[in-house]
């Protein structure tokens, strides 16, 4: 029986061509799109999973409420937080303390040298992340302060080998000597948190005392629970700690499972929530759409020509078989379907990872482990019965005595559901499309809106070597390269930036806990970035500005001062300075808050970045001067450099990702929903052939045939229109909510996606409409 079945399907297959081809290759479209979201989501959810103590691992966080309707959730705790936390809670089996550095710096042996990411970390920190020794003891490698512990890449990059290298020294910034006393297996690819050595946390201790101050915040903390520890209880014992050390009750603890951190960082009400689980969801939303889609054509193409098979139902039901055998018989057809297009999609998906890793960030492999095999079973079943289930039900449910008298005429709910399949088809295209509209214009609007400030043209590179003790004889000789248009110094790149809360000023409200972002600044660079100040002056050689500060607007408007230049304010420890200028506020962060209060000091001693702008149309012949000057200035240290608008850019990288990824699946779904389209097109000429004949055999011109065929799938599409612009108008607002500097929702995008999806269904429909008019009527009636 299963013979017989499998030469029926196969003959079907053959017999009808343009189904089984459009059928293959929508379904094998959609299933391509769901493969590779399903490697993508996968991923996702098992990043940070590999720790051996995941379930015992979690991440401190400070939640500060710096006023009714600012709260600020920050990984940036007291540096005496974890040592604490160790010595007094009995949960806690371990706790560790980690300060990580987003630049990178210089590690040599000889005249071999690499530039790494590092972090300072206490003594236990491979006792709690499962980062293995290649060589070194977990319990000794970071017990002296002096020494490192390297990953196997960087062993290989600076002595050659992993072996016998215990013991030997490294040159840390061409300054400091470390002995490397363990070597770990490089990061995996699924861990957030990439690094290529770490030093002694007790160094940090030495260099900076500020972190002993549990007024301060700066380092990570991590602990590790003791087995059967209530995540709960100990959640309340640690809520208020920094109150009872500091007696500021606007700084509370939370507690959060670190393999976690990564999909969900908004907390709000008193919960984790939000953040990139949010993209999880909406692509696996998109997966389900878009394989929804697929299977409504299999399911539309298969009512819809019914016709061709009930006299094979008829006759199958008049020999014996009952409704059961022939719904495993359709139903296997459709399996058989989706299992051909699961083979074609993985082929597919095989050919298109790497052009989607690169658009994704991501490693993803299409290896055969037991998830995946599981993973796409279970889609080809799902995708079967999905497909198959509603043809197989329709078709075994033929009378056959009907049939068999060729009374089978289609029914009023059966064109009704075929509609409102493709009504659903049309529906999720048209919201595809807004979305690709408004994020794309959003991203737009983002990438070309005025900062306050210039961002073009400019690069910045680490202070380090000889220039961290020349910073101005370095400016001065950078000055005179051709194509350095100016230069300076800051404390941190202009995006993003640290926070204070200490800033006093007179009239305060001691309950006012405002945080102030600081820019540590040399001369020049408000000039050089083309900051507006708009009130007072800028910081000037000719006057004694060390004690000087310059706010932005929104730091003055937050301070509530009154002709704010010659006033002064306390940064904490009697530290007062004069306000001599008020900038124009600029974009220091993201388009997704509004401006915060800021201010400048002048501190050169302070500054890490040197910053330049370079002329517009040299930017290549500047670098390369500026390289060599930079390697013969500074021969000890590479010479890495970062473009400033890189930097802006950075911040919305998600949204880009987002916005190239739904481009791509808006086309796919909407190819798929059009091969559907094509195919009822072509039935419907196909099945009304006759009447066309009659109609121009009676006068009726091709363009009235065309018209007879397209008006249907019009109001269909146009329907689809009606219902997929409010929702889709909801969708976007919601997005938008995302940022605070946002576009407008004008109607012609919903409008004109509306006509574009209307066109497509034309051009889809009106082929075969056109097709159809040409037809000889001859044809068409000779075999009545």
């Amino acid at each position: 029986m299963l013979q017989h079945n499998l030469l029926i399907i196969y003959r079907n297959f053959r017999r009808f061509k343009s189904s089984f081809l459009i059928n293959l290759i929508g379904l094998s479209t959609g299933l391509t799109c769901t493969l590779l979201i399903y490697l993508w989501v996968h991923d996702e959810f098992h990043v940070d999973k590999f720790h051996k103590n995941d379930a015992r691992l979690y991440e401190v966080f400070e939640n500060q409420q710096n006023s009714a309707s600012d709260t600020r959730v920050t990984n940036s705790t007291p540096g005496l937080l974890a040592e604490t936390l160790a010595a007094d809670i009995p949960e806690v089996e371990n706790a560790v303390v980690v300060t990580d550095w987003s630049d990178e710096f210089n590690l040599s042996v000889d005249d071999k040298r690499t530039d790494a990411i590092g972090k300072y970390t206490g003594k236990d920190f491979f006792k709690l992340f499962t980062y293995p020794l290649i060589q070194g003891d977990a319990n000794k490698v970071l017990v002296d302060k002096n020494s490192i512990v390297i990953s196997e890449e960087t062993a290989l990059n600076l002595f050659g080998t992993t072996d016998n290298v215990l013991g030997k020294t490294v040159m840390f910034q061409r300054e400091k000597e470390f002995f490397v006393t363990g070597i770990f297996q490089n990061v995996p690819v699924n861990s957030s948190d990439k690094f290529d050595f770490i030093l002694s946390y007790e160094l940090i201790k030495e260099s900076t005392p500020g972190v002993l101050d549990w007024h301060n915040s700066g380092p990570m903390t991590f602990v590790l629970l003791k087995e059967g520890a209530d995540v709960d209880q100990f959640s309340k014992k640690i809520l208020n700690l920094i109150k009872t050390k500091t007696e500021d009750k606007h700084r509370t603890l939370v507690l959060q499972r670190y393999s976690d951190t990564y999909l969900y960082s908004d907390y709000s009400n008193g919960k984790w929530s939000g953040g990139r689980i949010e993209y999880v969801i909406l692509f696996s939303i998109i997966a389900l759409f878009i394989l929804a889609i697929a299977c409504i054509n299999f399911m539309n193409l298969s009512t819809a020509k019914a016709s061709r098979r009930i006299k094979e139902v008829g006759i199958k039901k008049a020999v014996g078989a009952n409704r059961r055998t022939l719904i495993l018989q359709y139903m296997g057809e459709a399996i058989l379907m989706s299992t051909i297009s699961l083979l074609l999609a993985v082929l597919l998906v095989d050919i298109l990872l790497p052009q989607f890793n690169l658009i994704t960030g991501k490693q993803l492999a299409l290896t055969l482990h037991g998830d995946l095999v599981v993973a796409c079973i279970t889609i080809a079943l799902i995708t079967g019965i999905l497909a198959g289930s509603y043809p197989a039900l329709y078709l075994s449910g033929f009378s056959p005595a009907i049939v068999l008298k060729g009374k089978f005429s289609s029914s009023l709910g059966e064109l009704w559901a075929r509609k409102g399949l493709v009504v659903f088809q049309f529906v999720v295209s048209v919201i595809f499309i807004v979305s690709v509209l408004v994020v794309y214009k959003q991203i737009e609007y983002v990438q070309h809106k005025n900062l306050g400030y210039d961002k073009e043209n400019v690069i910045y590179f680490p202070i380090e070597g000889r220039v961290e003790k020349n910073r101005e004889t370095f400016l001065t000789e950078l000055r005179k390269i051709p194509g350095i248009v100016n230069a300076s110094s800051i404390g941190q790149s202009m995006v993003g930036g640290g926070n204070t809360t200490d800033v006093s000023w007179e009239g305060k409200d001691p309950e006012d806990r405002t945080p102030f972002a600081i820019r540590p600044v040399n001369y020049d660079i408000l000039e050089m970035m083309n900051i507006q100040i708009i009130d007072g002056r800028s910081f000037s050689r000719d006057r004694n500005d060390s004690l000087k500060v310059i706010f932005n607007e929104t730091g003055i408007k937050a301070m509530n001062l009154k002709n704010p230049v010659g006033k002064t304010v306390d940064l904490g420890g009697g530290y007062i300075l004069e306000i001599i200028g008020v900038a124009k506020d600029f974009h220091f962060q993201s388009l997704r808050v509004p401006v915060k209060p800021m201010f400048f000091v002048l501190a050169p001693q302070f500054t890490s970045l040197i910053m330049a702008r370079i002329e517009a149309g040299k930017e290549t012949e500047t670098i390369e001067r500026l390289s060599k000057f930079s390697k013969s200035y500074n021969p000890d240290f590479t010479f890495d450099y970062r473009f400033l608008d890189d930097d802006y850019d950075a911040q919305y990288r998600s949204e880009q990702r987002i916005s190239i990824l739904a481009r791509y699946f808006s086309f796919l779904a909407i190819l798929i929903s059009c091969l559907g389209l094509f195919g009822l097109a072509a039935f419907t000429a196909e099945r009304r052939s006759k009447e066309i004949g009659i109609r121009k055999v009676l006068g009726s011109s091709e363009w009235g045939i065309i018209y007879l065929l397209s008006a249907d799938f019009t109001k269909i599409v146009l329907l689809s229109a009606c219902i997929a612009l409010p929702i889709s108008y909801m969708i976007m607002v919601k997005w938008l909510d995302n940022f605070a500097y946002r576009i407008p929702l004008h109607w012609w995008y919903f409008a004109g996606s509306g006509m574009m999806a209307l066109f497509i269904a034309w051009f889809t429909v009106g082929m075969q409409a056109y097709k159809a008019s040409r037809i000889n009527p001859v044809k068409c009636l000779k075999e009545e």
